[in-house]
């Protein structure tokens, strides 16, 4: 019988320190020397951007300068979709940690301009000088803000309010919403929601209403897009709408009533009258005469 073994570990032995709390993550640290890109948990912990923004975030900043970040170069790169990228990047952006600016190259062809910010400028602390005890505090103005760094304090300028019709039209609203869903068919990056379409329907039927021939208001929708992706269509149609809106046509005066030519039955000459007859003169041989009646007191 063998021998019972007293030196054996009652149980194996965990690799977490024994400093970890029962419960939760447990962390085993590596110090990187190469290959790694610091992230500060402003970012990393964000309480109001989704896990697309934050990990597009993280993401973007791990890359060298140079790197094509457009939604088309990451929807190749990851599973998620176009939609779910481009909502992504506009989170980083409406956050600070993203900028996009349209510019026009020397040779006159429009790129997007994107820079990327591990810290945003509404997170930067700017330093305060010592001051002396014996003097009051001055006031100070706080620091410029980095030249590239999103203007903060910039709002932005209201959209235009949407036409509505004068007089509703069933009919009209039903071609207005016609005319929006079939855009895509011009443009494949016009695609609209349902959602979309009731809101920009009364809109198209404004312009319907004004005389606007249905083929023009496509035109008009459709005509010099820009080349790159629309980000959101609705918007901008909604914004041509708003501000393209032709002024109604000018009220067309009435046409005087003109009395036609008429020929006399009687002596054949040509007096206006609104039917055929005798003229005026003919009328009055014709009436009989008025007896007049005389006062013999008078």
């Amino acid at each position: 019988m063998a021998s019972q073994q007293l030196n054996a570990p009652s149980r194996a032995q965990s690799c977490i320190p024994v400093t970890v709390p029962p419960s939760g993550v447990a962390h085993q640290r590596h110090r990187h020397t190469e290959k790694f890109t610091v992230i500060g948990n402003h970012l990393a912990q964000h309480e109001r951007m989704s896990l697309v923004a934050l990990g597009l975030g993280v993401y973007i900043l791990s890359l060298p300068d140079g790197v094509n970040v457009g939604i088309k170069n990451l929807a190749a790169r990851f599973e998620e979709g176009e939609v779910v990228i481009a909502k992504g990047l506009r989170q980083l952006e409406a956050y600070g940690y993203l900028s996009r600016t349209r510019e026009r190259t020397p040779q006159g062809r429009w790129v997007t301009r994107t820079v990327a910010y591990d810290m945003p400028s509404a997170l930067i602390q700017q330093p305060t000088a010592p001051k002396p005890k014996s003097t009051p505090r001055p006031t100070t103005a706080p620091a410029p803000a980095p030249a590239n760094a999103p203007s903060q304090a910039r709002t932005p300028s209201p959209a235009p309010a949407l036409p509505e019709p004068d007089h509703p039209d069933l009919t009209r609203h039903r071609a207005a919403a016609e005319i929006l869903a079939g855009l895509r068919r011009h443009d494949p990056r016009l695609i609209l929601s349902e959602r979309d379409v009731s809101r920009l329907a009364g809109a198209v039927s404004a312009w319907l209403e004004r005389g606007i021939e249905p083929a023009a208001v496509q035109r008009t929708l459709t005509s010099l897009l820009p080349p790159d992706l629309i980000h959101s269509p609705a918007a901008l149609l909604a914004h041509r709408l708003a501000t393209l809106l032709p002024p109604p046509l000018p009220a067309v005066p009435a046409r005087p009533c003109v009395v036609p030519l008429q020929n006399c039955d009687r002596c054949d000459h040509a007096f206006r009258a609104p039917e055929p007859g005798n003229c005026p003169g003919c009328q009055a041989a014709d009436d009989p005469p008025v007896e007049r009646k005389f006062d013999l007191w008078s």
